[in-house]
């Protein structure tokens, strides 16, 4: 069994991660890879954009299954590629992907098909005085967003109509976000808690993974401004049994059924932002891959075969499969370099990953990092290491993530010691 990865990541080194983990052995290979991938597959050259060279190289060493980790190939129609070449991939097709490449398109879907989302409207750049007049009229706070992808920068909270009506400029006008920013969503704010939850389907069929938790902002006690990511848990205590059921009963079985009649079932990792509401659960947004970095807290707690699940996905085979789980909790503490989530140093000496060996309670996962000519492990991202702890409970869990972040070191590094804050209330309350 051959398996490809396309991606670079954290996201990528822990789907490499949990496929090794596989009774079948299979042997994967990841495009481009990092220096963690490296060390677990065979990492290949190859740009994640460069369909055509991609799908010659999988043609050539025979792969069996190609699982795309990023969102950027996903919205440009890889998935299509490969499958108009009869090639096995896990991931949707570019229409649905769209519930991610724009916001736009995903709020039309979720009005048509009346699934829960805080109330919006769009503007293009060429309706910017139309759309000054109707933010002014708005309450605050208020969201606004552009439409594209935009490395997960592209989403503004303004407190009050100074700072939205400073933040529709610079997104319209001034083209901050470039091309992302040809049009804007400009939503309600809706209040409580988050949490994400994954679903795995085939386009018919679908399974649901422990819905995790993350902390977008660089600071302690989430203050300051938004990052990718700087750790994250799961399952989360806050999305209950009772919850779950919701989610999936008026935002899961609604949004695949709705990509059924669009024409184009959703097929691979479909991600949801969830906002727990005083009004029940409403989506925050729509992601058409894994997480990063829920996915480092997500894959350690399956039990089941991940190479014959996501065989099962790629070949429409879900229905009825019994997926493991493990019981317990699993943390990841993110550890950036010096000036991240603005400009940031690259190519610090990590020190400390070879005390360290990967064990069924602990992995260092890479994201951004690279090797020297001299085999120096470097730092080559503004989140470099995701220090993934495992735990009969979240308290167990981030206790053994933060011993291994204690041994690492690099210069500068920097990363938030509240890590699983709001699970750990959760636990604590009666």
């Amino acid at each position: 069994m051959k398996i490809l990865v396309i991606g670079s990541g954290g996201r990528e080194h822990a789907l490499v991660w949990a496929l090794a983990q596989s009774p079948q052995r299979p042997k994967v290979f990841c495009a481009p890879g990092n220096a963690g991938t490296a060390q677990l597959g065979v990492n290949v050259e190859i740009s994640p954009m460069d369909f055509g060279a991609l799908v010659e190289w999988v043609r050539n060493e025979e792969i069996d299954l190609t699982i795309v980790g990023p969102e950027q190939p996903l919205v440009a129609g890889v998935v299509d590629f490969f499958r108009s070449q009869g090639l096995p991939i896990v991931g949707p097709s570019a229409y649905s992907a769209q519930l991610e490449g724009s916001k736009g398109f995903a709020k039309r879907f979720m009005a048509q098909y009346h699934i829960p989302t805080a109330t919006y409207r769009t503007f293009s750049s060429m309706e910017y005085e139309e759309a000054k007049n109707w933010l002014a009229a708005q309450d605050c706070p208020i969201v606004l967003k552009a439409d594209g992808l935009a490395a997960g920068k592209g989403v503004l909270i303004c407190h009050n109509q100074v700072e939205a009506q400073a933040g529709l400029r610079t997104i319209l006008l001034e083209g901050v976000f470039g091309q992302a920013g040809a049009k804007v969503v400009i939503e309600s704010f809706m209040t409580g808690e988050e949490a994400s939850v994954f679903v795995l389907t085939d386009g018919r069929d679908y399974v649901v993974l422990p819905a995790a938790q993350d902390h977008k902002r660089i600071g302690e006690g989430d203050t300051g401004p938004n990052t990718g990511g700087m750790g994250a848990y799961a399952p989360a205590p806050v999305m209950t049994p009772e919850v779950l059921v919701r989610v999936q009963n008026e935002i899961i079985i609604p949004t695949l059924n709705g990509m059924v009649e669009e024409g184009s079932p959703y097929t691979g990792i479909l991600y949801v932002g969830i906002m727990l509401t005083p009004q029940g659960p409403k989506v925050v947004e729509y992601n058409c891959r894994f997480g990063d970095p829920e996915t480092q807290v997500v894959l350690p707690l399956i039990k089941s075969d991940v190479v014959e699940l996501f065989m099962r996905i790629a070949t429409g085979r879900l229905l009825g499969y019994p997926l493991g789980l493990h019981e317990g909790a699993a943390a990841t503490v993110v550890m950036a370099a010096p000036g991240y989530p603005d400009t940031y140093t690259k190519g610090l000496e990590i020190k400390g990953l070879g005390n360290l060996a990967d064990t069924d309670r602990a992995v260092v996962f890479h994201a951004g990092t690279s090797l020297s000519k001299e085999g120096k492990m470097l730092t080559s991202g503004g989140r470099v290491l995701a220090v993934t702890g495992i735990g009969p409970t979240l308290q167990e869990a981030l206790d053994m993530a933060y011993q291994r972040v204690e041994i690492l070191h690099f210069e500068g590094a920097y990363f938030r010691r509240d890590i699983g804050w709001r699970g750990l209330k959760h636990d604590k309350e009666p």
